[in-house]
């Protein structure tokens, strides 16, 4: 494998070989299938107590990431998938345990040479045999058959078989797909065998045998192969021989990953669990629900108020688990009504069978009193998709008897007495991209509304080839850990999840999937996950699936049609300091046209919809806006089967990178500091020509200074060149695969563990109160500093303004006097001799200068600020 290293010496590696299969993309078309000649020997079938799958460890709760297994007592293995005889042998270079960064694996992902483009091009071929057991005739007498396949290598037990409405109990039904890791080479000697069993008696049914070397090759895009009838045989030594009747529709195929059957098979690298399955989801439809509180009218108001005192009345509205309130109504004296003009802004999904409920509250005495209510179907609201103004409507409000208070919630529609009218203007805001992501990673930032999207630029194509290295996440037995991980990308609305291989520390999932690129500028997430689900009651909530680590590709970075095959470090940040859980490998493809001038065009046009500018929304509107549309994400795909916990949800959307942490901090400052770090640069090298510590650069710039001085139409175009040639300079050290998590950017390798558990503290807080007591103060602390810093920053910029503005009158005059003579000097002698002298006083040699501060430095420091004025 090679090791690139940006040019830089690369550290020692252990070389490790393992087997990989060889890569068949494409094979000759094989005669269809047909039963081997004889009879069915039932007697070599496995005992029908022994199953697939079915391991006595208990699993149990994840303990904390910090108390399970070391690497010492891992059971390093591969996973049956992809790891079967015959391949050619790849060399795997592991780098040291400090080293962090993605590097480059070796595979042949791309095209292969033959006629046929396959869709998995990405990832390694694995050879699969496919078997779809449809349903059965003419059975024995039975009460509820399963069918089990049999190989040299697997054996498998299918559900047990359903019976159609109508039709005899001897046709039972199972519509069910195995996949099956296959190895060609040793397909010659090999069979299958297919039998079916009665699920009470154990009492054997009939079954069928096949020599896996007339298997056909199903190669897509070829069409599914067509079932067939098989008669079920029985043994020559069968005690029954009557007992064995009646046939079998099922075809047998022998094919990869890419096969249309394979998300929905029965895998033998995974138990049969929905949990375990590879889907693709789609996030909701979400939209901005605009609700305009004009005012309102013919409340029933207390009457017996204390005299001067104005009723305190609000407006609440409400849409599933979010609500808003208005802010105080005011009163015109001329009329009894009340305005608010006041915009409030929810997040609602489609599909839109939710119903916003307004509330008038009247919050004057302790106990808030309920005023009247409105239910409106959300369906029944207009929707638009830019600024255009939208009529607004009366809508009475109705009564309920009792006060309510402030979590009182109408029991319905309909059915109140009419208590006074209130007037509201409501859209559903197409215009709008629903933020459910932190803006910096975003994936998507098309609007709402389909008609306001642009075209796509190309073809985003991600390859999920495996792990390597996982630490184990829970006991398998004592002594022993395991692993079964899946892993999770999203990228714009489409969200992926693969298969879950089970028990294994190196998974191999070779899973392909596609994008679509409406903006470059965007960022694909993939996190790994250990699937706790499948242990767990289908009723229990509380089980989470443990979070392995995470990466972000941006695809800007990515080079147009090219092939990025890179390991990735899976690292996490624990309660006890930064981790390594292992490594993914990944093959990532962004398909556009070069230089396309729609591709280009994309840089120079806004980042947002057009109505994030026209009616922009404010920072803590948005993170509200943000919170609820996460949410509402996650409870959308824990609906789904299987379902993605909220837990890889929020992890997915980095839903808590808004809370406080002092690594993020100190991340963020030191982020500035590197920024500012070619201006601290240039400041030392004009000080050390200043100085002249080499006097022939000092000569020379005095030199390039007369020659832009004299030709002033040089200055912006050598301003140009020179940016220019910077940026040819750097190419040399432009990073050659896309990067992934950065420990050190993040702050995470010398990060204080008392931080560490303020950062990963609840909120409000569950620490005891000395603690808390104590991480405020050094907040407090922190926050000194920092305020002293924006009141430095405060106070250049009012000395500044003093210059002007007669604060220090003598200061003012002096400025001015001062400004007044530049103007004639500036009038009278030529601007060139001017600028030399300038410049030639600022590079006078060191014997020349006085050590103290200049005049003007010590003027600009004896202007007044603001300061002085502060409490």
């Amino acid at each position: 494998m090679e090791n690139v290293r940006d040019g830089r010496h690369s550290p020692p590696v252990v070389v490790i070989e393992e087997s990989h299969p060889q890569h068949h993309h494409h094979y000759p078309q094989q005669p269809p299938v047909q039963p081997q000649a004889g009879h069915y020997h039932h007697s070599d079938l496995p005992p029908p107590e022994q199953q697939q799958h079915e391991d006595s460890h208990s699993h149990q709760h994840p303990p904390p990431l910090e108390e399970q297994f070391p690497p010492s007592i891992r059971k390093m293995q591969m996973g049956r998938v992809g790891s079967s005889g015959g391949g050619e042998r790849v060399r795997v270079l592991r780098r040291p345990n400090g080293d962090y960064s993605p590097r480059v694996i070796s595979g042949k992902f791309g095209p292969d040479q033959s006629e046929r483009v396959h869709p998995y091009d990405l990832v390694e071929p694995m050879q699969y045999l496919f078997v779809r057991i449809v349903k059965a005739r003419g059975l024995a007498h039975n009460e509820s058959p399963f069918v089990k396949i049999k190989t040299t290598s697997h054996y498998v037990k299918s559900k047990p078989a359903s019976h159609r409405p109508g039709e005899p109990t001897d046709s039972p039904d199972w519509h069910q797909v195995f996949a099956i890791a296959h190895n060609r080479p040793d397909s010659a000697s090999s069979t299958l065998e297919i039998s079916v069993w009665d699920s009470h008696s154990e009492h054997f049914l009939g079954g069928v045998c096949f020599d896996l070397s007339d298997v056909p090759v199903r190669d897509p895009p070829d069409s599914p192969l067509a079932p067939q009838w098989y008669r079920l045989e029985g043994g020559a030594s069968d005690q029954h021989p009557g007992g064995v009747s009646g046939d079998i529709q099922l075809a047998v195929w022998i094919g990869t990953q890419a096969d249309d059957a394979f998300p929905e098979a029965w895998h033998s690298d995974a138990p049969y669990l929905a949990h375990t399955r590879s889907k693709v989801y789609q996030s909701p439809k979400l939209w901005y629900l605009r609700v305009t509180v004009i005012e309102a009218q013919d409340l029933h108001i207390a009457p017996n108020l204390p005299p001067l005192t104005t009723p305190e009345i609000r407006v609440k509205a409400q849409i599933g688990f979010q609500s808003f309130k208005t802010r105080r109504g005011s009163m015109n004296n001329h009329s009894a009504s009340l305005h608010f003009n006041e915009d409030l802004l929810f997040v609602a999904g489609e599909p839109l069978e939710d119903s916003l409920i307004i509330l008038v509250e009247d919050r004057t005495n302790r106990d808030p009193q309920l005023l009247g209510h409105i239910v409106i179907p959300v369906s029944a609201i207009e929707q638009r998709l830019d600024e255009r103004h939208v009529a607004s409507k009366w809508f009475p409000l109705e009564c309920r008897g009792g006060g309510g208070g402030d979590g009182c919630v109408p029991p319905g529609r309909g059915g109140g007495s009419y208590c006074g009218r209130i007037h509201l203007r409501l859209c559903l805001e197409g215009g709008y991209h629903v933020l459910d992501e932190a803006a910096h990673v975003c994936s998507d930032f098309r609007p709402t509304a389909k008609q306001l999207w642009k075209p796509a630029i190309g073809i985003l194509e991600l390859g999920i080839l495996g792990a390597r290295g996982l630490l184990p996440m829970k006991a398998k037995c004592p002594g022993k850990g395991s692993t079964d991980a899946y892993c999770v990308a999203k990228y714009g609305k489409k969200w992926v999840r693969t298969r879950t291989i089970t028990d294994s520390f190196d998974p191999r999932w070779n899973e392909q999937y596609t994008w679509q690129v409406y903006d470059p500028c965007t960022v694909l997430t993939i996190g790994v996950f250990d699937n706790w689900r499948m242990f767990a009651d289908v009723s229990d909530d509380k089980t989470t699936d443990c979070r392995i680590g995470k990466v972000r590709i941006r695809v800007s970075t990515l080079e147009s049609n090219r092939v990025y095959t890179n390991s990735y470090p899976l690292l996490v940040l624990l309660r006890t300091g930064f981790k390594k859980m292992g490594e993914i490998e990944l093959a990532v493809r962004f398909a556009c046209p070069s230089l396309l001038p729609d591709t280009c065009a994309v840089y120079g046009q806004p980042l947002l919809p057009r109505m994030h500018y026209l009616r922009p929304l404010g920072v803590s509107q948005q993170e509200a806006l943000r919170g609820a549309a996460t949410k509402m994400v996650a409870a959308w795909l824990a609906r789904s089967e299987p379902p993605l916990g909220h837990e890889v949800v929020r992890y997915m959307l980095d839903a808590d990178s808004h809370t406080w942490s002092m690594r993020k901090s100190k991340a963020n400052w030191f982020r500035i500091v590197a920024v500012l770090a070619w201006a601290v640069g240039l400041a030392k090298w004009l000080d050390d020509i200043r100085r002249w510590r080499n006097p022939v650069t000092t000569v020379l710039v005095h030199v390039l200074y007369l020659v832009l001085v004299w030709f002033p139409d040089l200055i912006v175009p050598t301003g140009f060149l020179y940016v220019f040639l910077i940026g040819v300079w750097y190419y040399r050290f432009k990073p050659k695969i896309p990067a992934g998590m950065d420990i050190r950017l993040s702050h995470a390798d010398a990060v204080d563990p008392d931080e560490l558990d303020e950062e990963f503290d609840t909120i409000p807080s569950s620490k005891p109160p000395d603690l808390v007591r104590a991480r405020y103060d050094r907040l407090r602390m922190l926050a000194a500093r920092v305020q002293t810093v924006l009141g430095d920053f405060a106070t250049q910029g009012e000395r500044v303004q003093a210059l002007v503005s007669w604060r220090d009158p003598r200061a003012t005059k002096l400025f001015i006097f001062v400004c007044l003579l530049i103007t004639v000097v500036l009038y009278v002698v030529p601007p060139k001799m001017v600028a030399v002298a300038l410049g030639f006083y600022y590079l006078r040699h060191p014997m020349f200068r006085d050590p103290m501060p200049p005049s003007s430095l010590n003027f600009f420091r004896r202007l007044p600020s603001l300061s002085d004025r502060l409490m």
